[in-house]
């Protein structure tokens, strides 16, 4: 299974997103989706997390939460554990990023990107709970087969 980490970074209402454009056989092509990554050997998640966001973004993480984990399951690649973070402070200048476009979106607005479909699921236990949550995700190609929240 691959690891990685996934960050919402969260300002004045906002997360920041990123829209997959740039990368070339990418699963997420042409998805709004947060920052992060693939877990190095022998990291921590919260190493990973520190380390992606500075690489894509230019930011320090000074605060930030596990929110959740995702099972992602599809077809197109192999099976993905995903640990789910927010974060709501910061230092640095946003820098671009090689993977795609990043832009600050209001929050309410977010329903209106392209998404992958379990992703509006996770934004809506991201705003429903507190605690962290569990949520398996399995799709064909980009179709939703399905989600389970596991707590």
């Amino acid at each position: 299974m691959l690891m990685t980490t996934l960050c919402y970074i969260e300002q004045n209402g906002k997360y920041l997103m990123l829209h997959r454009v740039s990368k070339k056989n990418d699963v997420n092509q042409g998805k709004w989706i947060g920052v992060g990554g693939k877990f190095e050997y022998g990291e921590a998640p919260e190493e990973c997390l520190l380390r992606e966001v500075r690489e894509e973004t230019g930011l320090v993480l000074k605060s930030y939460q596990l929110r959740g984990i995702l099972t992602f399951l599809c077809d197109k690649q192999e099976p993905e554990y995903i640990f789910l973070y927010t974060a709501d402070s910061f230092e640095g200048k946003l820098t671009p990023c090689s993977e795609g476009a990043l832009k600050w979106i209001e929050k309410d607005k977010i329903q209106d990107l392209n998404l992958w479909e379990g992703d509006r699921i996770m934004f809506r236990l991201l705003q429903e709970r507190k605690d962290i949550f569990s949520l398996k995700l399995r799709y064909e190609g980009d179709h939703l087969l399905e989600a389970m929240p596991l707590n």
